[in-house]
């Protein structure tokens, strides 16, 4: 099974870019629930809390295409330097006001000033992935490595925000993350061989957005919806976890979730599929979408966490899907424009479930948060089944025109 994934690792480069971006994707696992966390403790509010998360994710989505087209036309390199610096100072920001018990408005631009400058470094490593390696065989296995990594990180990073967040301080969690963003993000960043060659200047049919096809709209729409997903079952098992006496397992719980994707990431990625990608993704959203009508059930969190567990299989699959369908339906020379549309689509959608979410669980309990994850995959499961012939068209007509 780990033959296709020796294969592209040994590619020159490959292993170190990697591994870096393992390390650097580290706080997209741990920012947002660091925030929850730590407003929570201080200020004792679910809403605020879901609120001031809500506002770095959004921020991160206005802001990282605009990056990532700056990415596109001058390099990875030469963007993300300065950009990180400013990420980790808004964080740092959000940390110290927090801290200092500053007023609740100071954390608004302090995590939006972070979200807006952070990136996607998801996107870049992806992008890089299309450097290396030869064949879209090796392509397919090199993204589902990614997407397994992005679940290793899920299933540490939120264990490792909750167990520092309870057993050293509310702020620990928020701090680590800092420090690996930027730690890995410049180890990275120093790896110019494998970085893509810049553009440079749009050509007059490159600009605008690659949001003007039909196909990457409706990826975006069901992402909005799967990412409403994530952030409301994040907020509604801390309030569990929390309502149940034991706020540190919230981690734990949450990278069992993960854990199910990571292990259905790897299976994924270790074989060759004759069904079309669009179909995969209609079916992968569905089967997401089913298992999410579980977690309401759980009245204990190994239910939950079992529950979770069997659900976690359908992400990573839909999400590599998904990539995959971006490779095909935008510019080569606007790629990681596209990719980083598939994680700014996740974040407004965590940003809308956390909030909301939140909003909810103060309202009427930890269970009704699960209530508003169920509600997102009913919408996404609607969107894919009525729209799955326009996806389908929208594929269909960009595999038969010559890739630049």
């Amino acid at each position: 099974m780990f033959a296709p994934y020796q294969k592209v690792l040994s590619r020159p480069g490959a292993l170190a870019f990697s591994g870096a971006g393992v390390l650097a994707r580290l706080p997209m696992s741990m920012v947002t629930i660091s925030i929850v966390l730590l407003v929570e403790a201080v200020y004792h509010s679910y809403t605020l809390a879901g609120q001031v998360a809500a506002v770095y994710t959004v921020a991160q989505a206005i802001g990282a295409p605009q990056i990532a087209k700056l990415v596109d036309a001058h390099g990875q390199a030469r963007v993300m330097r300065p950009s990180l610096i400013v990420a980790m100072t808004g964080l740092i920001g959000l940390a110290l006001a927090a801290m200092l018990h500053g007023p609740a408005w100071a954390l608004y631009p302090a995590a939006a000033l972070a979200g807006g400058t952070v990136g996607s470094m998801g996107a870049f490593v992806r992008a890089r992935w299309n450097r290396v390696v030869e064949s879209p065989r090796e392509l397919h296995t090199a993204y589902s490595l990614e997407s397994a990594l992005d679940e290793l990180v899920f299933v540490v990073g939120p264990v490792l925000a909750t167990t520092l967040a309870a057993a050293i301080s509310p702020v620990a969690g928020l701090l680590i993350a800092i420090g690996a963003a930027a730690g890995g993000g410049f180890w990275f960043l120093a790896q110019r061989r494998t970085e893509p060659t810049p553009s440079g200047r749009p050509q007059v049919g490159d600009r605008g957005s690659v949001m003007r096809s039909s196909g990457m709209i409706i990826i975006a729409v069901v992402f909005v919806a799967m990412g409403s997903i994530f952030g409301s079952v994040d907020v509604a098992t801390v309030a569990f976890a929390e309502q149940l006496g034991t706020p540190g397992l919230a981690g734990v719980v949450l990278g069992v979730f993960a854990c199910g994707s990571l292990i259905s990431g790897l299976l994924y990625g270790a074989r060759e599929f004759t069904m079309l990608p669009w179909k995969r993704f209609v079916i992968g959203i569905l089967v997401l979408a089913a298992g999410i009508c579980l977690f309401v059930l759980a009245d204990s969190l190994v239910v939950l966490a079992g529950a979770m567990f069997v659900t976690g299989f359908a992400i990573a699959p839909t999400i590599i899907t998904g990539n995959a369908l971006v490779q095909q339906l935008v510019p080569s020379t606007r790629l990681t424009e596209g990719l980083t549309w598939v994680g700014t689509a996740i974040g407004v959608g965590f940003a809308v479930g956390s909030s909301v979410g939140g909003r909810v669980i103060d309202l009427h309990g930890a269970h009704a948060g699960y209530v508003v994850s169920m509600g997102a995959a009913g919408v996404a499961a609607v969107i894919v089944l009525s729209t799955a012939a326009l996806l389908r068209g929208a594929t269909t007509a960009r595999a038969t025109q010559p890739r630049r």
